[in-house]
């Protein structure tokens, strides 16, 4: 793959009837949804049925399962994600029409005209803070719009118009496409390395971050912490950006402090510069999440609303679907999803879970994380990424008692030699590793390994979130073969 060229959005009221290849993925079945809202006609295809194109039939949309050059109808614009080839019919066909076409981030762009649009961007939590913008928003009484890459866990959808003036969005840099939105406010939460297959490296990825700077309007809100993101905040300083920082850091504009895990509750104090400290208390684990938090907070008092209401509504946040989701207890462990699929995010994830298990009150536990030891099952997320973080992934790995890695899940790649999820195992740091390729197996396996107090997480950008309910299952019977 490579950098998407930017294309600059057209008004939602110029698109005309607009038709979706893929519409049943979460960005795009998101922005229809909201273009829907806005009175637009919607059509659209997708390789299979699913529970989004259902949903957005009941909206009235024109839905279609498969792909055929006669779905476009009356179409005037055609929105396409990156994943979509040229050899598509839809897409053929409305070539030779000549109708309009627009990837999927330009499409996204469109929502954010005459709006106070809020986009996040960052190599890591965006769906969660942009999730946390909206909650934190909806408490406030300011009924937003957004569109995130995951379900609120508070109202079961990944995208709502909303009926006030500001919408949330997540701004993608893997491909570029961010470059594709103007927003009022902007965060960038961190920059590391990732999306080596369309960067060179992260050179190119902080000039993309420089380029995405230029195209906020207003503020620009930084993860000071991160040297990355403190590097764009530089850049952005230096080209007469309005800049806020967040973070622990002495020098951060809100500075985060007195941050407290019990359990699965993680508590904090946030210090603006100028303005009376907060307290805040979070219903999910972790100091990357209280970050999260802060940025969200952040977003609020840039928009005039009160710093210690919006505070409140953090306790209203009860996450995203697969950010770090609780699917099931069975068998005395829990088992959590997590979307985690680069070393950074999985040392997070994994340092939160052991830092909720090491603060459980000795009186009681919660149900669903009892204590005990960290199974990890993992699912490598292309062929380029597990090479090129094969030493990180197993470091990161290595922080939990048990771990299984799958094989490699493609994705949009093809296989390379000599890259299987093996090339991580061979690297832990400990012995209690297992290379397990296939789904069944890998099933019974951790399974087998699980027991009373211990947290299961599933991790991973592939369909190893599939597993998680079946790990349940499997557990709500006897354990066979439980392993030492």
């Amino acid at each position: 793959m490579s950098l998407i060229p930017p294309t600059e959005p057209v008004p939602v009221d110029k698109l005309g009837r607009t038709h979706f290849i893929g519409l049943g993925g979460a960005g795009m079945s998101g922005i229809a949804r909201v273009l829907l809202q806005a009175g637009v006609e919607v059509s659209g295809s997708d390789a299979r049925d699913s529970d989004n194109l259902r949903e957005l039939e009941e909206m009235g949309a024109e839905v279609h399962v498969g792909h055929a050059a006669e779905h476009l109808g009356a179409a005037e614009t055609l929105v396409v994600s990156s994943a979509i080839r040229e050899d598509n019919p839809e897409l053929a066909e409305a070539r030779r029409r000549g109708l309009r076409i627009l990837p999927r981030a330009a499409a996204l762009g469109a929502l954010l005209l005459g709006r106070e649009g809020i986009a996040v961007s960052g190599t890591h939590g965006k769906t969660t803070t942009t999730s946390m913008v909206t909650v934190v928003l909806q408490h406030l009484g300011a009924e937003p719009g957004y569109v995130i890459g995951g379900k609120l866990v508070t109202t079961g959808l990944g995208a709502d118009a909303g009926i006030g003036p500001a919408i949330a969005v997540e701004a993608d840099e893997s491909d570029g496409s961010f470059l594709m939105l103007s927003p009022k406010i902007a965060v960038v939460t961190n920059v590391e390395a990732d999306h080596l297959d369309n960067y060179s490296g992260i050179e190119e990825i902080h000039a993309g971050f420089a380029s995405f700077v230029d195209r906020v309007e207003r503020t620009l809100i930084v993860g000071i912490d991160d040297p990355g993101a403190r590097r764009v905040a530089a850049i952005a300083r230096d080209r007469g950006k309005r800049v806020l920082t967040y973070g622990e850091a002495a020098d951060a504009d809100y500075r985060v402090t007195r941050v407290a895990a019990r359990g699965f509750t993680t508590d904090f104090t946030l210090a603006p510069a100028d303005g009376d400290p907060v307290e805040g208390t979070l219903a999910v684990p972790g100091r990357h999440n209280v970050l999260n938090a802060a940025a969200a907070l952040v977003v609020a008092d840039e928009l005039g609303h009160d710093l210690e209401i919006a505070a409140e509504g953090l306790v209203d946040f009860a996450g995203a679907a697969r950010r770090f989701e609780l699917k099931g207890v069975a068998g005395g462990a829990a088992v959590y999803d997590s979307y985690a699929h680069h070393p950074t995010e999985i040392e997070a994830d994994l340092r939160a879970t052991r830092a909720a298990l090491d603060s459980f009150p000795e009186d009681g536990v919660e149900e669903s994380a009892p204590g005990g030891r960290i199974v990890a099952l993992f699912q490598p997320h292309l062929y380029s990424r597990t090479r090129i973080f094969a030493e990180e992934f197993a470091a990161a790995l290595g922080l939990a008692d048990e771990v299984v890695v799958m094989e490699v899940y493609a994705a949009r790649e093809d296989p390379e030699p000599g890259v299987t999820g093996e090339l991580i195992t061979s690297r832990v740091p400990h012995d209690r590793v297992r290379y397990v390729p296939g789904r069944d197996e890998a099933v019974r396996t951790v399974a087998g390994l699980a027991r009373p107090g211990d947290i299961v997480l599933t991790m991973g950008a592939g369909d190893v979130t599939e597993l998680g309910p079946r790990i349940v299952e499997r557990l709500s019977g006897p354990l066979e073969g439980a392993e030492g």
